[in-house]
């Protein structure tokens, strides 16, 4: 059976990782000043941070629409693709994952198998980038599946931003989590429960924020019977997030690190600055 690969843009996977996978990718868009941008194809992230300094009004994000989904699924079905598996961000922050399943339950020529990541960014693209390998592998949809499913089960993600107030106003992190760090100028380190963002712990500074992070990190690396792969995910800022690899290629030298960056959907919540990492399980 030939098995495609769908994830949308917020996996934010890089040039190269989509044509040597084949991942077919779905764009989230951002609204600024009364106009709709896809990202990754007509704003770029870096486009979309300069954009972001001199805006007074908050930009928001659109999902893709069940149209989006239908013109993808049946370009892949003219390709000859008998499966999809279609990889999302978490259902909790977005209704993507519902519109692929929208389509998914009336579609005719493939079987489609939407899939909730419960998370986005890197955590996201891990998913989509070990489907792809399994299905180049001639893996069946539910082989990869239960591969997903195992991966995403060791997978984790934290992460810190410079200002809780975009993820308050955009309803991804509840008032009361967000008035705390604002009052107390505190830097807490997010994460990832059952599919909503949350706050893991509170801390003063992002230095500490992030050594926080590296100990958690220390945690897993020490006591998982399994290689772990990380990858350090920044909102326009290159210079930290390569910094901050270098000093923990040095300190982790058994886990395997990669860059990756916080495009404009994920950007508008998040803002410039924003800094985390997600890990997981490194299958051979």
């Amino acid at each position: 059976m030939k098995v495609a690969v769908v994830t949308d843009s917020t996996a934010y996977l890089s040039s190269k990782e989509y044509e040597k996978t084949d991942v077919r990718r779905v764009p989230l868009s951002v609204i600024m000043e009364g106009k709709a941008f896809r990202e990754e194809e007509e704003l770029s992230a870096s486009e979309f941070y300069e954009k972001l300094d001199g805006m007074v009004q908050l930009p928001t994000s659109s999902q893709p629409t069940v149209g989006d989904f239908y013109t993808v699924y049946r370009e892949l079905v003219a390709e000859g693709y008998e499966a999809i598996i279609s990889i999302h961000l978490s259902k909790k922050i977005s209704g993507t994952y519902q519109n692929a399943l929208s389509v998914a339950a009336s579609f005719e020529g493939a079987e489609i198998f939407p899939y909730d990541s419960e998370r986005t960014s890197a955590a996201q693209g891990l998913l989509a980038l070990e489907a792809a390998k399994l299905a180049q592998k001639g893996a069946t949809p539910q082989e990869i599946l239960a591969r997903l499913d195992e991966l995403k089960e060791t997978t984790r993600l934290f992460f810190v931003v410079d200002d809780l107030k975009n993820l308050v106003k955009g309803g991804r992190l509840s008032s009361a989590a967000g008035t705390v760090g604002t009052l107390l100028k505190i830097k807490p380190v997010l994460t990832f429960e059952e599919g909503n963002i949350t706050v893991h712990d509170k801390i003063r500074t992002q230095k500490k924020a992030l050594k926080k992070i590296e100990e958690l990190l220390q945690n897993d690396s020490a006591t998982k019977q399994y290689p772990i792969q990380a990858t350090i995910v920044h909102g326009d800022d290159p210079q930290q997030a390569e910094a901050w690899k270098s000093e923990l290629e040095v300190k982790f030298p058994e886990v395997t690190f990669y860059i990756g960056h916080l495009g404009p959907v994920i950007g508008v919540h998040t803002g410039r600055g924003a800094l985390g990492m997600v890990w997981s399980k490194k299958f051979e």
